[in-house]
Protein backbone atom coordinates (compact mmCIF):
# COMPACT_ATOMS: atom_id res chain seq x y z
CA UNK A 1 0.00 0.00 0.00
CA UNK A 2 0.81 3.53 -0.43
CA UNK A 3 -0.22 5.64 2.62
CA UNK A 4 -0.21 9.24 2.60
CA UNK A 5 -0.19 10.80 6.53
CA UNK A 6 -0.69 14.98 7.06
CA UNK A 7 0.19 14.96 10.86
CA UNK A 8 1.42 17.08 13.60
CA UNK A 9 5.04 16.21 13.99
CA UNK A 10 7.20 13.45 13.10
CA UNK A 11 10.58 15.27 12.98
CA UNK A 12 10.21 16.64 16.49
CA UNK A 13 9.38 14.73 19.58
CA UNK A 14 9.38 17.80 22.03
CA UNK A 15 6.38 18.17 23.97
CA UNK A 16 4.22 15.38 22.13
CA UNK A 17 3.28 12.35 21.35
CA UNK A 18 2.55 12.14 18.23
CA UNK A 19 5.96 11.82 16.89
CA UNK A 20 7.17 9.00 18.83
CA UNK A 21 4.26 7.03 17.55
CA UNK A 22 4.50 8.24 14.05
CA UNK A 23 7.84 6.88 13.74
CA UNK A 24 7.45 3.65 14.91
CA UNK A 25 4.57 2.87 12.76
CA UNK A 26 5.83 4.24 9.52
CA UNK A 27 8.65 1.71 10.38
CA UNK A 28 6.65 -1.01 11.09
CA UNK A 29 4.58 -0.50 7.93
CA UNK A 30 7.74 -0.05 5.76
CA UNK A 31 9.13 -3.29 7.04
CA UNK A 32 5.81 -4.89 6.00
CA UNK A 33 6.27 -3.68 2.27
CA UNK A 34 4.36 -0.39 2.03
CA UNK A 35 5.41 2.91 1.81
CA UNK A 36 4.27 5.75 4.01
CA UNK A 37 4.63 9.65 2.96
CA UNK A 38 4.05 12.54 5.91
CA UNK A 39 3.53 15.83 5.55
CA UNK A 40 4.66 17.91 8.32
CA UNK A 41 4.15 21.82 8.81
CA UNK A 42 7.42 23.28 9.28
CA UNK A 43 6.46 25.24 12.58
CA UNK A 44 9.28 27.35 14.51
CA UNK A 45 8.57 25.73 17.23
CA UNK A 46 9.30 22.00 16.46
CA UNK A 47 11.83 23.38 13.55
CA UNK A 48 14.18 23.99 17.04
CA UNK A 49 13.82 21.04 18.82
CA UNK A 50 14.39 18.49 15.26
CA UNK A 51 15.51 15.39 16.60
CA UNK A 52 14.92 13.13 13.49
CA UNK A 53 15.49 14.83 10.10
CA UNK A 54 15.00 11.24 8.29
CA UNK A 55 12.68 8.85 10.08
CA UNK A 56 13.22 5.08 8.93
CA UNK A 57 10.68 3.98 6.29
CA UNK A 58 8.96 7.27 5.76
CA UNK A 59 9.51 9.99 3.01
CA UNK A 60 8.66 13.32 5.04
CA UNK A 61 7.75 16.28 3.57
CA UNK A 62 8.55 19.63 5.46
CA UNK A 63 6.53 22.57 3.81
CA UNK A 64 5.71 26.36 4.96
CA UNK A 65 2.52 26.63 4.19
CA UNK A 66 -0.62 24.76 2.85
CA UNK A 67 -0.72 26.74 -0.07
CA UNK A 68 2.92 25.87 -1.49
CA UNK A 69 2.38 22.10 -1.01
CA UNK A 70 -1.17 21.47 -2.11
CA UNK A 71 -0.18 20.51 -5.77
CA UNK A 72 2.55 18.11 -3.78
CA UNK A 73 -0.36 16.63 -1.83
CA UNK A 74 -3.05 16.56 -4.44
CA UNK A 75 -0.47 14.60 -6.33
CA UNK A 76 0.49 12.36 -3.54
CA UNK A 77 -3.41 11.69 -2.75
CA UNK A 78 -3.75 10.31 -6.56
CA UNK A 79 -1.79 7.35 -6.14
CA UNK A 80 -2.47 7.14 -2.63
CA UNK A 81 -3.75 3.82 -1.35
CA UNK A 82 -5.12 5.23 2.03
CA UNK A 83 -4.78 8.66 3.63
CA UNK A 84 -4.70 9.54 7.47
CA UNK A 85 -5.36 13.23 8.58
CA UNK A 86 -4.76 13.19 12.51
CA UNK A 87 -5.47 15.41 15.34
CA UNK A 88 -3.53 18.58 15.98
CA UNK A 89 -2.11 18.59 12.11
CA UNK A 90 -2.31 22.26 11.46
CA UNK A 91 -3.82 22.02 8.15
CA UNK A 92 -6.18 18.76 8.81
CA UNK A 93 -9.44 20.81 7.83
CA UNK A 94 -7.82 21.65 4.54
CA UNK A 95 -5.88 18.55 3.51
CA UNK A 96 -9.65 16.57 4.28
CA UNK A 97 -10.78 18.71 1.83
CA UNK A 98 -8.03 18.08 -0.91
CA UNK A 99 -8.74 14.09 -0.11
CA UNK A 100 -12.35 14.87 -0.77
CA UNK A 101 -11.46 15.07 -4.15
CA UNK A 102 -9.60 11.70 -4.51
CA UNK A 103 -11.79 9.13 -5.92
CA UNK A 104 -8.89 6.19 -4.84
CA UNK A 105 -7.94 6.97 -1.23
CA UNK A 106 -9.34 5.09 1.53
CA UNK A 107 -10.16 8.40 4.07
CA UNK A 108 -9.00 8.14 7.36
CA UNK A 109 -8.65 10.40 10.64
CA UNK A 110 -6.90 9.37 13.62
CA UNK A 111 -7.25 11.11 16.61
CA UNK A 112 -4.76 10.74 18.97
CA UNK A 113 -6.53 13.58 20.83
CA UNK A 114 -9.78 11.75 21.65
CA UNK A 115 -10.34 13.44 25.35
CA UNK A 116 -9.47 16.89 23.84
CA UNK A 117 -11.98 16.66 20.65
CA UNK A 118 -15.20 15.38 23.19
CA UNK A 119 -14.00 17.60 25.83
CA UNK A 120 -14.38 21.17 23.31
CA UNK A 121 -17.39 19.29 21.73
CA UNK A 122 -19.01 19.32 25.50
CA UNK A 123 -18.33 23.24 25.34
CA UNK A 124 -19.93 23.83 21.92
CA UNK A 125 -16.92 23.84 20.39
CA UNK A 126 -15.02 22.41 17.46
CA UNK A 127 -11.21 21.21 17.83
CA UNK A 128 -9.55 23.31 14.55
CA UNK A 129 -8.45 20.42 12.90
CA UNK A 130 -12.27 18.98 12.36
CA UNK A 131 -14.35 20.35 9.50
CA UNK A 132 -17.41 21.87 9.55
CA UNK A 133 -18.78 18.69 8.91
CA UNK A 134 -16.93 16.58 11.55
CA UNK A 135 -15.56 13.22 11.15
CA UNK A 136 -18.83 12.11 8.60
CA UNK A 137 -16.21 12.41 5.21
CA UNK A 138 -14.21 9.58 6.28
CA UNK A 139 -14.55 6.40 5.58
CA UNK A 140 -12.49 4.99 8.45
CA UNK A 141 -12.12 6.92 12.03
CA UNK A 142 -9.27 5.77 14.58
CA UNK A 143 -8.82 7.04 18.09
CA UNK A 144 -6.24 6.32 20.30
CA UNK A 145 -8.49 6.18 23.55
CA UNK A 146 -11.63 3.18 23.50
CA UNK A 147 -14.54 2.43 25.36
CA UNK A 148 -17.51 4.68 24.73
CA UNK A 149 -15.82 7.34 23.78
CA UNK A 150 -16.07 5.47 20.51
CA UNK A 151 -20.10 5.82 20.31
CA UNK A 152 -19.43 9.59 21.02
CA UNK A 153 -17.13 10.03 17.74
CA UNK A 154 -20.38 8.62 15.86
CA UNK A 155 -22.91 9.99 17.53
CA UNK A 156 -21.35 13.53 17.68
CA UNK A 157 -19.23 13.62 14.70
CA UNK A 158 -21.07 11.61 12.47
CA UNK A 159 -17.94 9.02 12.03
CA UNK A 160 -19.47 6.00 10.03
CA UNK A 161 -16.90 3.19 11.40
CA UNK A 162 -14.88 3.99 14.33
CA UNK A 163 -12.24 0.99 15.71
CA UNK A 164 -9.42 1.88 18.25
CA UNK A 165 -5.74 2.29 17.64
CA UNK A 166 -3.83 2.18 21.10
CA UNK A 167 -0.28 3.14 21.71
CA UNK A 168 2.39 0.50 21.47
CA UNK A 169 6.34 0.39 21.76
CA UNK A 170 8.92 -0.56 19.12
CA UNK A 171 11.11 -3.04 20.69
CA UNK A 172 13.75 -2.46 18.23
CA UNK A 173 14.41 0.90 20.33
CA UNK A 174 13.04 -0.03 23.86
CA UNK A 175 14.88 -2.45 25.48
CA UNK A 176 16.76 -3.10 29.14
CA UNK A 177 20.33 -1.48 28.79
CA UNK A 178 22.61 -0.95 31.90
CA UNK A 179 21.94 2.05 34.06
CA UNK A 180 23.63 5.37 33.51
CA UNK A 181 24.32 7.42 36.64
CA UNK A 182 22.62 10.74 35.64
CA UNK A 183 19.40 8.86 35.38
CA UNK A 184 19.65 6.97 38.46
CA UNK A 185 17.12 7.32 40.73
CA UNK A 186 14.49 5.37 43.90
CA UNK A 187 11.73 6.41 41.54
CA UNK A 188 11.65 8.67 37.97
CA UNK A 189 8.73 10.25 36.37
CA UNK A 190 8.75 10.97 32.32
CA UNK A 191 6.03 13.18 31.22
CA UNK A 192 5.78 16.91 29.98
CA UNK A 193 3.83 20.31 32.32
CA UNK A 194 0.24 19.25 32.19
CA UNK A 195 -1.95 21.67 34.87
CA UNK A 196 -4.76 18.38 35.02
CA UNK A 197 -2.14 15.47 36.12
CA UNK A 198 -0.12 17.81 38.46
CA UNK A 199 -1.57 17.57 41.42
CA UNK A 200 -1.08 13.55 40.89
CA UNK A 201 2.65 14.45 39.85
CA UNK A 202 2.61 16.48 43.39
CA UNK A 203 0.96 13.16 45.45
CA UNK A 204 2.58 10.50 44.15
CA UNK A 205 5.74 12.21 43.01
CA UNK A 206 6.71 15.01 44.92
CA UNK A 207 5.28 14.39 48.28
CA UNK A 208 7.12 10.63 48.02
CA UNK A 209 10.47 12.58 47.53
CA UNK A 210 9.88 15.18 50.20
CA UNK A 211 9.22 11.98 52.56
CA UNK A 212 12.53 10.57 51.48
CA UNK A 213 15.37 12.92 51.34
CA UNK A 214 18.13 10.75 51.18
CA UNK A 215 17.14 9.21 48.21
CA UNK A 216 17.27 10.31 44.68
CA UNK A 217 14.24 10.90 42.09
CA UNK A 218 14.49 11.64 38.66
CA UNK A 219 11.67 13.90 36.48
CA UNK A 220 11.67 14.21 33.21
CA UNK A 221 9.73 16.82 30.48
CA UNK A 222 9.20 19.89 29.64
CA UNK A 223 6.97 23.08 29.77
CA UNK A 224 6.92 22.84 33.78
CA UNK A 225 6.00 26.31 34.57
CA UNK A 226 9.12 28.08 37.21
CA UNK A 227 6.19 28.54 39.78
CA UNK A 228 6.73 24.48 40.21
CA UNK A 229 9.04 23.92 42.82
CA UNK A 230 10.51 20.41 43.42
CA UNK A 231 12.69 18.93 46.53
CA UNK A 232 16.42 19.36 46.70
CA UNK A 233 16.68 15.61 45.84
CA UNK A 234 14.83 15.83 42.91
CA UNK A 235 16.52 16.41 39.50
CA UNK A 236 14.35 17.83 36.74
CA UNK A 237 15.74 17.22 33.04
CA UNK A 238 13.97 19.20 30.75
CA UNK A 239 13.91 16.95 27.86
CA UNK A 240 14.82 13.61 27.34
CA UNK A 241 14.98 12.56 23.61
CA UNK A 242 13.47 9.52 22.50
CA UNK A 243 16.89 7.82 21.94
CA UNK A 244 17.90 8.25 26.09
CA UNK A 245 14.49 6.79 27.32
CA UNK A 246 15.71 3.39 27.75
CA UNK A 247 18.54 4.51 29.85
CA UNK A 248 16.04 6.91 31.70
CA UNK A 249 13.54 3.56 32.46
CA UNK A 250 16.08 1.50 33.17
CA UNK A 251 17.99 3.72 35.81
CA UNK A 252 15.40 3.80 38.60
CA UNK A 253 14.18 1.45 40.91
CA UNK A 254 10.53 2.13 39.89
CA UNK A 255 9.65 4.37 36.80
CA UNK A 256 6.07 6.10 37.17
CA UNK A 257 3.01 6.52 35.30
CA UNK A 258 0.70 8.97 35.95
CA UNK A 259 -2.87 9.35 33.63
CA UNK A 260 -4.19 12.85 32.51
CA UNK A 261 -7.89 13.66 34.27
CA UNK A 262 -8.82 14.86 30.73
CA UNK A 263 -7.48 11.37 29.70
CA UNK A 264 -8.79 9.27 33.13
CA UNK A 265 -12.48 10.65 32.74
CA UNK A 266 -12.66 8.76 29.47
CA UNK A 267 -11.39 5.23 30.05
CA UNK A 268 -8.98 2.88 28.02
CA UNK A 269 -6.40 5.07 27.51
CA UNK A 270 -2.77 3.74 27.87
CA UNK A 271 0.06 5.87 27.42
CA UNK A 272 2.99 5.11 25.07
CA UNK A 273 5.00 5.28 27.75
CA UNK A 274 4.00 2.96 29.92
CA UNK A 275 4.30 0.05 27.35
CA UNK A 276 7.71 1.48 26.32
CA UNK A 277 8.81 1.05 29.88
CA UNK A 278 7.58 -2.08 30.15
CA UNK A 279 9.39 -3.54 27.21
CA UNK A 280 12.07 -1.69 29.28
CA UNK A 281 11.76 -4.29 31.88
CA UNK A 282 11.13 -1.09 33.77
CA UNK A 283 9.46 -1.71 37.22
CA UNK A 284 5.88 -0.10 36.87
CA UNK A 285 3.93 1.77 39.14
CA UNK A 286 0.71 3.21 37.64
CA UNK A 287 -2.30 5.52 38.76
CA UNK A 288 -5.66 3.89 37.77
CA UNK A 289 -8.05 4.68 35.11
CA UNK A 290 -10.75 2.43 33.79
CA UNK A 291 -9.91 -0.39 31.53
CA UNK A 292 -6.50 -0.62 32.77
CA UNK A 293 -6.97 -4.04 33.20
CA UNK A 294 -7.07 -4.74 29.63
CA UNK A 295 -3.44 -3.53 28.72
CA UNK A 296 -1.68 -4.80 32.15
CA UNK A 297 -3.01 -7.20 35.18
CA UNK A 298 -2.71 -5.19 38.24
CA UNK A 299 -0.51 -6.50 41.14
CA UNK A 300 1.13 -8.71 38.76
CA UNK A 301 2.87 -6.83 35.77
CA UNK A 302 2.85 -3.81 37.81
CA UNK A 303 1.62 -1.57 41.18
CA UNK A 304 -1.43 0.48 41.23
CA UNK A 305 -0.60 3.32 43.38
CA UNK A 306 -3.50 5.98 44.10
CA UNK A 307 -2.01 8.27 47.13
CA UNK A 308 1.70 8.71 48.45
CA UNK A 309 1.49 6.28 50.95
CA UNK A 310 1.06 3.36 48.05
CA UNK A 311 4.09 4.58 46.46
CA UNK A 312 5.76 4.39 49.92
CA UNK A 313 4.62 0.79 50.57
CA UNK A 314 5.39 -0.58 46.71
CA UNK A 315 9.23 1.02 47.20
CA UNK A 316 9.65 -0.79 49.94
CA UNK A 317 8.54 -4.46 48.05
CA UNK A 318 11.51 -6.97 48.02
CA UNK A 319 13.27 -6.65 45.14
CA UNK A 320 12.80 -10.24 43.86
CA UNK A 321 8.65 -9.32 43.95
CA UNK A 322 9.42 -6.46 41.96
CA UNK A 323 11.72 -8.28 39.10
CA UNK A 324 9.43 -10.86 38.84
CA UNK A 325 6.44 -8.14 38.02
CA UNK A 326 8.75 -6.05 35.81
CA UNK A 327 9.52 -9.27 33.32
CA UNK A 328 5.82 -10.23 33.52
CA UNK A 329 4.86 -6.81 32.12
CA UNK A 330 7.90 -6.81 29.83
CA UNK A 331 6.21 -10.38 28.17
CA UNK A 332 2.64 -8.93 28.04
CA UNK A 333 4.26 -5.36 25.99
CA UNK A 334 6.11 -8.14 23.38
CA UNK A 335 2.98 -10.44 22.95
CA UNK A 336 0.15 -7.62 22.91
CA UNK A 337 1.52 -4.03 22.26
CA UNK A 338 4.51 -3.47 19.51
CA UNK A 339 4.71 -1.49 16.54
CA UNK A 340 4.44 -4.58 14.32
CA UNK A 341 0.77 -6.01 15.84
CA UNK A 342 -0.36 -2.03 15.31
CA UNK A 343 0.95 -1.68 11.74
CA UNK A 344 -0.78 -5.14 10.92
CA UNK A 345 -3.83 -3.58 12.47
CA UNK A 346 -3.88 -0.75 10.30
CA UNK A 347 -3.78 -2.76 7.44
CA UNK A 348 -6.08 -4.89 8.09
CA UNK A 349 -8.50 -2.16 9.14
CA UNK A 350 -7.75 -0.54 6.01
CA UNK A 351 -8.00 -4.10 3.88
CA UNK A 352 -11.44 -4.62 5.62
CA UNK A 353 -12.93 -0.88 4.92
CA UNK A 354 -14.77 -0.62 2.24
CA UNK A 355 -14.93 3.53 0.52
CA UNK A 356 -18.00 5.58 0.12
CA UNK A 357 -19.54 8.85 0.03
CA UNK A 358 -20.48 10.26 2.78
CA UNK A 359 -23.82 10.09 4.15
CA UNK A 360 -25.36 13.57 5.54
CA UNK A 361 -24.77 14.46 8.81
CA UNK A 362 -25.91 17.15 11.15
CA UNK A 363 -23.98 18.28 13.94
CA UNK A 364 -25.01 17.81 17.60
CA UNK A 365 -24.72 19.90 20.73
CA UNK A 366 -23.13 18.86 23.96
CA UNK A 367 -26.97 17.85 25.15
CA UNK A 368 -27.31 15.52 22.16
CA UNK A 369 -30.18 17.61 20.40
CA UNK A 370 -29.24 18.35 16.68
CA UNK A 371 -28.46 21.84 16.43
CA UNK A 372 -28.68 24.07 13.66
CA UNK A 373 -25.10 25.75 12.98
CA UNK A 374 -22.10 24.45 12.84
CA UNK A 375 -20.11 24.48 16.18
CA UNK A 376 -17.50 26.89 16.60
CA UNK A 377 -13.92 26.62 15.95
CA UNK A 378 -11.49 26.54 19.11
CA UNK A 379 -8.38 27.09 19.42
CA UNK A 380 -8.20 26.75 23.58
CA UNK A 381 -7.42 23.18 23.60
CA UNK A 382 -4.05 21.97 23.35
CA UNK A 383 -2.37 18.16 22.22
CA UNK A 384 -2.16 15.37 24.77
CA UNK A 385 1.17 15.40 24.57
CA UNK A 386 3.57 12.83 25.61
CA UNK A 387 0.38 10.89 26.26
Amino acid sequence: MKIVIFGLSISSSWGNGHATLWRGLGRALSRLGHSVQFFERDTPYYRSARDLEHPEGVQLVLYADWQGVHAQARSALRGADAAIITSYCPDGALAAELLLESERALRVFYDLDTPVTLTALEAGARPPYLGARGLADFDLVLSFTGGHALSLLRQRLGARHVETLYGFVDPSLHYPVPAEERFRSRLSYLGTYAADRQAKLEELFVAPAAQLPEQRFVLGGSQYPESVRFPANVSHIAHVPPAEHPAFFCSGTFTLNITRDTLARWGRCPSGRLFEAAACGAPLLSDLFEGLEEFFDPGRELQLVRDREDVLRALGMPSQLVRAQAERARARVLAEHTAERRARRLVQLFEATPARRAAPFTSLGSSGAAVASPLTTSMSTSPMKEV
